[in-house]
């Protein structure tokens, strides 16, 4: 008995080791760095500037992440009694009545043509008529390892131009791609590990896919259009510091470990986080636009 006792324990001390030498030798190298912009906070903002947000009329098209931060702009205005954020959740045209923050799932998630598709769809139902400020965004899982930046960026960029010229009165924001990370818990890490040993995509290289989408994105429309820098925000704390990691010297951005439990979707803090800086720029133009 004794004997068979010692090699479970010996089966398990070697099994712990196995796996905690997969999990290191498949995480993420964080590396930290210094940035150009510091994130704002709604207290930066005077209180009865925010009443002009609350008057005008959303919508932001989404999935998983999206949700995260919907969730976010909760807790916050539970919080911060100036914001007075109506938020409503749905795809009907009629139901959109008045200032609100109107949002909705829009496509299915791994095509982002059909996001593209199902967006502007939305728009020409005759939402568009009804809306001051207009988005959507992609998921992670939209934009991967074997994905074209350029052809979705291309996809993307014709289906805007055609409703920018159709409804010139909307203005429509533009949102750079989410991006992955280190998780934050131990069950997440592990996942990730064992998704890397069975062949999954390394998440440097699909954030290097990622990059180049966003990049595209901040070359065509950064100083020019309204865009939310979604992905940016991911990599930096509240003090400005980037999170990244290098690959063969190259930096590639990551979403900030303190921001996500599994990897890629936002727990509380991240969520709070960006949901914070998107309220910020949305109020940023509600003040623009008449």
């Amino acid at each position: 008995m004794v004997k068979i006792a010692c090699i479970l324990l010996l089966i398990v001390v070697l099994g712990t080791a196995t796996v905690g030498l997969l999990m290191r030798a498949t995480s993420i190298r964080v590396q930290k760095g210094t940035s150009s912009y510091m994130p704002r906070r709604l207290t930066d903002i005077p209180a009865d500037k925010w009443t002009q947000l609350g008057e005008k009329t959303i919508f932001f098209g989404h999935r998983s992440v999206g949700t995260d931060i919907i969730n976010g702009i909760e807790d916050l205005a539970g919080r911060h009694g100036f914001l007075t954020v109506n938020l409503l959740k749905t795809r009907d045209v009629n139901d959109v009545k008045g200032p609100m923050l109107a949002h909705a799932s829009i496509g299915r998630n791994q095509y982002p043509e059909l996001k593209v598709e199902d967006f502007k769809t939305l728009m020409e139902s005759g939402l568009a008529e009804k809306v001051d400020i207009a988005f959507f965004k992609f998921c992670f899982v939209d934009i991967v390892q074997t994905s074209d930046p350029n052809a979705i960026f291309a996809t993307y960029c014709e289906a805007m131009d055609s409703l920018k010229s159709r409804f010139p009165d909307v203005t429509f924001v533009h949102v750079t791609v989410p991006l992955c990370g280190p998780p934050k818990k131990f069950k997440g890490a592990l996942k990730a590990t064992v998704k890397r040993v069975i062949g999954g995509p390394p998440v440097l290289d699909e954030n290097l896919v990622r990059a180049r989408y966003n990049d595209l994105m901040r070359e065509r429309f950064s100083g020019k259009e309204p865009l939310f820098d979604l992905a940016l925000y991911e990599t930096l704390e509240p003090w400005g510091q980037r999170h990244y990691s290098l690959k063969d010297g190259q930096e590639i951005p990551i979403l900030a470990r303190a921001y996500t439990d599994d990897g890629g979707h936002l727990n509380t803090v991240g969520r709070q986080h960006l949901a914070e800086q998107l309220l910020i720029e949305l109020q940023d133009l509600a003040g623009r636009t008449p």
